[in-house]
């Protein structure tokens, strides 16, 4: 039997909102509309654009949703679908009593996780690890996250922060500070600013001939012309996260490795260095382990939100 739910997800910089139905061969997302989540206007901002846009997806629904499934930034209670924190880059965010206030709202029982757990839930079950019994799933870009999912449920932790490998220690990162206050982890290096950072460092153009900063995209553009020091950058990248996949799987043995995001779309200097890295650090048992590509892109964390509320993401929360 099919059933529809409103997903939505919540960024930095914008509002996902549209209907997932489930209960068929496979999910079907429809109408779905996107604003900005305007995060510095503060967290009441936030959610009254949040609740203005699940009411007007209720309005477009062909028929009545069964409930409302969210992912969004920040670290999440799934129990309750609190925000328990989010950092600078939404103020006033943590401490939303996200759930409760939609319920409220429309009358519809809601369900709320963080953004990475939703697209890794995604992807995990329908899309790059669909046949899987366990993957790590990473999302590379503007910043680092994951999560590990096994038979379909994701490893919360006792403080709800279990995924957070964009902070864990990396050799390549050793002194360089993070936005988490701490020194020497992966994503200041790993991520999409670390790399265009590393181009400028070398000797790379800071701006784009338009005067635009410089941007990744074009980074690899020029790394596949055969700049160097673009190669170069994001050959360091690529070890590094290698080094810390590498790691991860000898701790987790995950069936397969699923990287996403926009620096997973980064050419070969970026992709051979990872793999490389990925067979140094990998004990001979875990070193064949598959890394693939997401399949499911902008989707996973729409169709996360919505099998999570259907079906709890979580061992600890349940249904």
């Amino acid at each position: 039997m099919s059933q529809t739910i409103v997903a939505v997800d919540i960024g930095g910089t914008k509002i996902a909102c549209g209907l997932v139905t489930l209960g068929g061969e496979k999910p079907v997302i429809s109408k779905v509309e996107k604003v900005p989540t305007d995060a510095m206007a503060g967290g009441e901002h936030v959610l009254a654009t949040v609740l203005a846009q699940i009411k007007a997806a209720i309005e477009r629904a062909d028929e009545p949703p069964v409930g409302v499934g969210i992912s969004s930034a920040g670290v999440v209670n799934p129990r309750n679908g609190d925000i328990t924190f989010a950092n600078e880059l939404m103020p006033g965010w943590g401490g939303t009593r996200l759930g409760t206030e939609v319920t409220a709202a429309t009358g519809l029982p809601c369900r709320v996780l963080n953004d990475v757990h939703a697209h890794a839930l995604g992807e995990a079950r329908w899309g790059g690890g669909r046949d899987a019994k366990s993957c790590l799933v990473v999302a590379v870009g503007t910043g680092i996250g994951g999560a590990f999912v096994e038979w379909g449920k994701i490893m919360l932790g006792a403080h709800d922060e279990a995924g957070h490998i964009g902070h864990v220690c990396c050799p390549a990162a050793a002194g360089v500070p993070c936005s988490c206050g701490a020194t020497g982890h992966l994503e200041p290096i790993a991520a999409g600013p670390g790399i265009i950072e590393e181009y400028v460092r070398l000797g790379g153009d800071a701006e784009l001939p338009d005067g635009t900063p410089m941007d990744g995209a074009e980074i690899d553009r020029r790394a596949a012309a055969g700049d160097e020091n673009a190669r170069a950058a994001e050959a360091r990248a690529g070890r590094a996260l290698g080094e810390v996949l590498g790691s991860m799987c000898n701790m987790l043995d995950p069936d397969c490795v699923i990287l996403s995001g926009s620096v997973a779309q980064c050419g070969p200097a970026w992709s051979d260095a990872m793999s490389e890295a990925f067979r140094g650090q990998a004990m001979p048992p875990v070193a064949t382990t598959p890394i693939v590509g997401g399949e499911l892109g902008g989707d996973a964390p729409l169709i996360g939100a919505a099998e999570n509320f259907v079906s709890s993401g979580y061992a600890e929360v349940t249904d």
